[in-house]
């Protein structure tokens, strides 16, 4: 078995060294589509950017290759599947397995973001932005991965006095 280097070791939970300018990546993994957003560069608005095929894993990291380097971003950050009480899922161990992979196989720091009701809230959104259904089901993914990526910026900015973790 071959060893590979990385030069990409960060803890997924580590938001303390998120960066905090240039524009940040946020996907919303699905068992078939991946939701895309990106933000500006100075992580003050987010836009849902596309929905991906999931398909074999060489493919969809080509993809995302792809996005973080035509935005030139900093950061990737998948949205974290959680249960609704917190508890984790089969859907949660695999957004913690692509965050690994991501994470060996890209040069930007890469964060999990609890995402607990962001497809509900996604789908509010469009529906109250006069949406059809058919429209929704093209677009919910991305507007997911926005509010993923709008949660994390949030979270993360140093005017909220972040405590330091013990």
């Amino acid at each position: 078995m071959q060893e590979k280097e990385t030069t990409n070791n960060c803890d997924f939970t580590d938001v303390f060294n998120a960066p905090k300018k240039g524009r940040i990546i946020a996907l919303d993994l699905g068992m078939k589509k991946i939701g895309v957003a990106i933000s500006d560069e100075l992580q003050i608005t987010v836009r849902p950017l596309t929905v991906i095929k999931r398909t074999a894993w060489k493919k969809v990291l080509k993809q995302i290759n792809d996005y973080i380097e035509n935005f030139d971003a900093v950061a990737l950050v998948l949205g974290l599947p959680l249960e609704f009480e917190g508890g984790e899922s089969e859907m949660t161990i695999e957004a913690r397995r692509l965050a690994k992979n991501f994470s060996l196989s890209i040069k930007i720091p890469v964060f999990l973001q609890d995402e607990r009701v962001s497809t509900y809230e996604a789908r509010g959104n469009l529906w109250k932005s006069g949406a059809n259904e058919k429209k929704i089901r093209e677009t919910l993914d991305a507007e997911a991965a926005a509010i993923i990526l709008r949660d994390f910026i949030e979270q993360n900015k140093p005017e909220r006095g972040r405590l330091v973790p013990e």
